[in-house]
């Protein structure tokens, strides 16, 4: 039996002695603490419960505030002391042209990158405003140390502090400073159950408007307490940079065995 189906089985008998007790309330109950999706809310009638129509309408509400909050780099160079820093914005003027045209939000101002300093820069982390500048302000800085502290001996670009910007920023910028990695930091999509998701994206010699999704490998859901912890977050990012350069890829080529690793060791 694989190690998956040992896992499995155990937390259907552990789930299964939670919701032993009869009652459907009990049983309901047991499951959403495995989850943070909505389920057995009941109804009222033809529609929800009040307290929950009411729960579901404050989470639409945080996303939407999610995505119209201002960036402010102030925020992340503030929390990066002794780090330098740079700013640069997309071709997307406001935020309305950045939700409605894309591609604008994956090209970087050509004033901004004639300021882009340039060296041989083993990566450079640009910390993007994405779709949630609130999960920017609450984790952008925290990964980028966790993650620095375990590069040593890495030459680190300034980081930048990237508005109105999508991933593939992280591709011009990189191209632009001579920097043989990108790591985007960015604002994820929010969803009715988190409005503060991060997510990083790693990509190796990223070339502007020919590397695609699949040359990148994605850490997302980077939230503690409630999604992936700074510590576990970092330790997995640096070793997926290790393993890129020593491979010289990343994307459909690399593997994240981390998963697997920790399986294996809780079994032992």
């Amino acid at each position: 039996m694989s190690d998956v189906a040992v896992q499995e089985g155990e937390l259907v008998g552990e789930l299964v002695g939670e919701v032993a007790a009869p009652a459907a309330s009990d049983l309901w109950s047991a499951l959403r603490r495995r989850t943070q999706a909505r389920i057995g809310l009941g109804r009222a009638g033809s529609a929800l419960p009040t307290r929950h129509r009411l729960e579901l309408q404050a989470a639409h509400a945080a996303a939407r505030d999610a995505v119209h909050s201002p960036f402010a780099p102030d925020v992340i160079a503030a929390a990066l002391p002794g780090t330098p820093t740079v700013r640069v914005r997309s071709t997307a003027s406001d935020r309305l042209t950045y939700l409605q045209r894309p591609d604008l939000g994956r090209r970087l101002d050509p004033v901004d990158r004639a300021h882009l300093p340039t060296g041989e820069w083993d990566v450079v982390f640009v910390v993007a405003d994405g779709l949630s500048s609130r999960a920017v302000h609450e984790h952008a800085a925290v990964v980028v140390r966790e993650t620095t502290a375990r590069l040593g001996g890495w030459n680190v670009a300034p980081v930048v502090l990237a508005e109105q910007a999508r991933v593939a920023l992280g591709d011009d910028v990189a191209h632009a400073m001579g920097a043989t990695m990108a790591v985007v930091l960015i604002g994820e999509r929010p969803g009715m159950s988190a409005a503060d998701s991060l997510g990083a994206y790693l990509t190796h010699r990223p070339v502007p408007g020919t590397t695609t999704d699949a040359d990148r490998n994605c850490l997302s859901n980077i939230r503690p307490p409630r999604g992936l912890s700074y510590e576990r977050a970092a330790a997995k990012l640096a070793a997926l940079m290790v393993r890129a350069r020593d491979l010289g890829l990343t994307g459909v080529g690399l593997k994240d065995d981390s998963a697997e690793e920790e399986a294996r060791e809780s079994l032992l």
